[in-house]
């Protein structure tokens, strides 16, 4: 018999119930998941990376219950750009044994206001919203909510009508992925449906997602975090980030590569690792960044961004997406003499010329949510399956 609509059994939020972060902050109110250590965000405040690996992509609360109902306390934080039509409120997902059974979003919450032109983050403080499921079915289950891939959420309390247990671990093999806002989810429609959530789905895999938006720059704390993070499988997207801020010049960048594969491979000494280069972005396929938001499209439907390179500058050692394409596939060959679980995917093989013409990114950088499901499926098609990289070692 379950709870009345005052009954209600709560469930402290632990790692037993979270998976896909790599760390729980305690706060006053609750527990906010991380997708990087204390010690590497310590390593460099940026407003940026604070914003981007503090939104859960890929987490999510897993728990086994009778329950027919659950309610979650969270304190959201949302994204406003100066500029820019109003951004929709974070999904909540719901999981029933593995299916899509319901969603649901709060209103309230911070509010995180970023001019773009300007450069600047202004955060107000709001109140606490809940989520609420039911109608869930009559049995032992396993249920799983996906936080919002794009929007900070803070966990207060988890409440059932029903008590909870840790799920059983299910077996599954880890893919450990690190890329762009691209890999973090962009523009996707929900926290399933970002490409790799959807490719991990496909794999029939557990996925750890380290796509951070606007921070896949070859940090050394981010390669130290791969190497420690238990996992069976890894892929790396790089590129697009590097030429966005126009971080580095190629003189800087092999080296950088070598030595972000070399600490991960510390770590993971044979584990299956797939480097993948960028999609096709037309805007810098051959102009260097950085990349800027084109101010004239700001406070129309579909703001975009434009390259603020010259293509002249490739000379110097500026890099574009080409250059890039063509050292990442070079270094990738150079490693696999000595390291034959080192692979290489072109990212134009899960966007390419041809999508560009009949679905072209909305922004001039980010897929829209259809292509998000065209590239998860190319990606399992290439890695998971037949004799793709992370086939054999399954």
């Amino acid at each position: 018999m379950h709870a009345t609509e005052h009954d209600w059994t709560t469930t402290p939020i632990t790692s037993d119930t979270v998976r896909g972060a790599l760390d729980l902050e305690r706060t006053e109110r609750g527990v906010l998941p991380h997708r990087l250590p204390a010690w590497a965000r310590a390593q460099y405040t940026d407003p940026q990376l604070a914003m981007v690996e503090s939104q859960p992509s890929g987490v999510r609360l897993v728990f086994r219950t009778a329950a027919t109902a659950v309610e979650l306390d969270v304190l959201a934080t949302k994204r406003v750009y100066t500029g820019v039509p109003p951004r929709p409120d974070g999904l909540y997902e719901l999981l029933v044994d593995g299916e899509p059974t319901a969603r649901d979003s709060v209103s309230d919450g911070n509010v995180l206001t970023i001019d773009m032109a300007a450069g600047t983050m202004e955060q107000r403080p709001g109140p606490i919203g809940t989520l609420r499921f039911t109608g869930l079915p009559d049995r032992e289950k396993d249920v799983e909510i996906w936080l919002p891939h794009n929007e900070t959420a803070e966990l207060v309390a988890l409440r059932t009508d029903a008590p909870v247990r840790p799920a059983p671990e299910r077996g599954r093999d880890v893919w450990l992925h690190h890329g762009s806002s691209i890999s973090h989810g962009s523009d996707a429609e929900s926290p399933t449906t970002t490409w790799p959530a959807l490719a991990a789905r496909l794999g029939g895999v557990e996925l750890i997602n380290l796509g951070l938006g606007g921070c896949a720059l070859l940090d050394p704390f981010t390669a130290r975090t791969l190497r420690d993070t238990p996992a069976d499988f890894i892929s790396l997207k790089l590129g697009i980030n590097v030429v966005n801020a126009d971080l580095m010049r190629l003189r800087a960048f092999t080296p950088a590569v070598h030595g972000f594969l070399d600490t991960i491979r510390d770590g993971h000494p044979t584990t299956p690792l797939l480097v993948v280069s960028p999609i096709l972005c037309p805007i810098h396929e051959d102009t260097p960044g950085p990349s800027a938001p084109d101010l004239e499209t700001f406070g129309t439907d579909q703001p975009r961004f434009k390259a603020m390179g010259d293509p002249a500058e490739r000379a110097a050692g500026k890099l574009t997406l080409n250059v890039i394409r063509d050292e990442l596939a070079r270094i990738v060959a150079q490693r696999s003499a000595d390291d034959p679980a080192i692979h290489y995917l072109d990212g134009r093989e899960l966007y390419g010329p041809a999508d560009a013409t009949e679905s072209p990114l909305p922004d001039a950088l980010h897929p829209d949510a259809a292509t998000h499901r065209r590239m998860g499926e190319r990606f399992a098609a290439h890695a998971f399956s037949g004799a793709g990289p992370f086939a054999p070692a399954r």
